[in-house]
């Protein structure tokens, strides 16, 4: 079964074409330009040269957040209108989980960052045996001085970092006294292979929407949602005073 994958969710944009488990072609850019202005010619570069249409393609798979609320919802509605009316299963992915995967190989505590602003991060943890992945909590947004309170409990595994938000994270947590190991910098960026990998997991346990039902995870309110309503308590303390 053939899986094209999205993944616009930070800084950069990732596009996968895979085959069951084996990734046919992975292509990621981080040049500052919108998803929106990447992803469809990327995905139609990749299935060009590996002489395939969308018409070849029997799951659609994108990572629908946490992350860029921008982002997140230019991969969800593309995937929607490329499988609307065609029948064709649909898997949202964890951006977070997402992450994880890249890692996967390695042995130790996986920590996601993507960074949220405010000295938060989107993250969750994990911990891989070097084949295989445990989620130890849920995605979530996280301060940064309460997250290196709790890797405190791991003091002695090594500890890995990966996301948008690596460097931000790898300062505060070093600077609590959290000793880090270097993730191998290709591993870093979010990736649409880890998206399909995970997808095609989450498709052979049935966990997969139809295009109408596939919809955007977020942790918390756009930035816009939040500002107006803290503008709006404030003029309502005005009134009361």
């Amino acid at each position: 079964m053939k899986i094209l994958a999205f993944d616009g969710t930070a800084k950069a944009a990732s596009v996968a074409v895979a085959d069951g488990d084996r990734i046919l072609a992975h292509h990621t850019v981080d040049n500052g330009l919108t998803q929106s202005e990447l992803l469809l010619p990327m995905a139609e570069d990749l299935l060009k040269n590996l002489k395939l249409s969308f018409s070849d393609i029997g799951l659609f798979a994108t990572s629908v957040g946490p992350g860029s609320f921008t982002g997140v919802r230019i991969g969800v509605s593309l995937i929607k209108g490329l499988a609307f009316g065609r029948n064709i299963p649909c898997v949202g992915v964890s951006t977070i989980e997402a992450l994880a995967e890249n890692l996967r190989g390695l042995r130790g505590i996986i920590i996601p960052a993507m960074d949220a602003r405010r000295s938060q991060i989107y993250s969750a943890t994990f911990r891989s045996d070097g084949r295989e992945l445990t989620r130890l909590t849920g995605d979530r947004a996280v301060a940064l001085s309460t997250l290196a309170e709790e890797l405190r409990e791991y003091e002695g595994e090594d500890i890995y970092l990966v996301g948008d938000g690596y460097a931000v994270a790898k300062r505060a947590l070093e600077a609590a006294g959290v000793r880090l190991c270097e993730t191998p910098e290709l591993l870093t960026l979010e990736s649409a292979a880890s998206v399909a990998k995970v997808a095609k997991r989450k498709y052979e346990s049935g966990e997969w929407v139809s295009d109408s039902e596939l919809s955007p995870v977020y942790l918390r309110m756009p930035q816009a949602e939040r500002e107006r309503l803290e503008r709006e308590a404030a003029k309502k303390n005005e009134r009361k005073d």
